[in-house]
Order: C-alpha cells, then sequence, then structure tokens
C-alpha cells in the first residue's frame, strides 16, 4: 500500500478531520499511524527527549514548537531512539535538523522544515495537553494517520484500512 488518507477518507470522511498541508516528509516510513501523545515546547526539546526514550510502540508523538523556526525540535540522535523504542511518527509544528540521516530511519516524521541549530535543554514544556494548529485540535488518546497526501485525525482508531500495512 502506498496511500492511506485517501481510502480512510473514502469510507471515514465523517470521522476524519483534514490536518492544513502545512509539512513536509522527512522520515524513510512515509505511511504511519498510531495512538496520539502530545508535547508543547517552544525552542526547548527536553519533553521530546524524555518522551522518545519512552516505549511509543502505536503511538504518534505530536509536538507544538509554535511554528518556530528557529531551532530544531528533532535531530538524529532523538530520531534513533524514538524508532528503537518502537515510535510510529513524530508531527513536529517546527524544524528539525539532521534531515539526511531521519530520511533513512524507519520513524514517519514530518514538520515545517529543518534548521541545523539545536535547542536548548531547559526542561520547559507540558506533555499531554490538548494541542491546536494547523487547522486541528491534537487530543491525547486520540489517533493520527499521516502519509505522502498529508496527515488526518479521527477520535477512535479506523482500522478498516490498517490491516493492510502490516
Amino acid at each position: 500500500m502506498l496511500d492511506l488518507l485517501p481510502d480512510l477518507f473514502d469510507d471515514h470522511a465523517d470521522q476524519l478531520t483534514l490536518v492544513q498541508p502545512l509539512f513536509k516528509d522527512f522520515g524513510k516510513k512515509r505511511i504511519f499511524f498510531g495512538e496520539i501523545v502530545t508535547v508543547s515546547c517552544f525552542n526547548d526539546n527536553s519533553k521530546v527527549k524524555e518522551l522518545v526514550a519512552t516505549n511509543g510502540t502505536g503511538k504518534v508523538m505530536v509536538v507544538d514548537g509554535k511554528a518556530s523556526l528557529t531551532n530544531a525540535l528533532l535531530g538524529d540522535m532523538l530520531a534513533e531512539k524514538a524508532v528503537t523504542n518502537g515510535w510510529q511518527g513524530i508531527v513536529i509544528n517546527g524544524c528539525i535538523r539532521d534531515a539526511g540521516t531521519i530520511s533513512t530511519l524507519a520513524l514517519g516524521v514530518k514538520a515545517l522544515g529543518c534548521n541545523p541549530i539545536k535547542t536548548e535543554k531547559l526542561g520547559v514544556g507540558e506533555v499531554n495537553v490538548p494541542l491546536n494548529f494547523a487547522g486541528v485540535n491534537f487530543i491525547p488518546g486520540q489517533f493520527i494517520y499521516g502519509d505522502d497526501n498529508g496527515l488526518a485525525v479521527s477520535e477512535k482508531l479506523l482500522n478498516s484500512h490498517l490491516v493492510k500495512l502490516d
């Protein structure tokens, strides 16, 4: 399967919310989905670093970096840790760095762009709080789906087409 969202929208349009098409693909894993885990932060990826070190099986991290383009909230080392711990994907309302390496990792990664400058780690940020950006509410425990067509969110898992991904 090369596309997920068109099929999901064909069968479940009333249960999906399309995220505004602001994000670029950076990860090797082009189709991903999972339960939403949120991070709210600004130019500090401390909470992202903490979360990638936890079990991410069946989960996608959604990071609201407040659309900052001045620092990267994800780099190769954190992305590698996310893969090791089973995260399906990371969506960042902000930037990543180490794009070349991230493109080789089995992880879905979508972000606004790239910036080679790392963040300071001051321990600032919130985990599992409701977020709103790109025209969508991202609620912890809901589900997100990503492919080359974009991103969509649903309140519950829509698995009619997901079995084809295994």
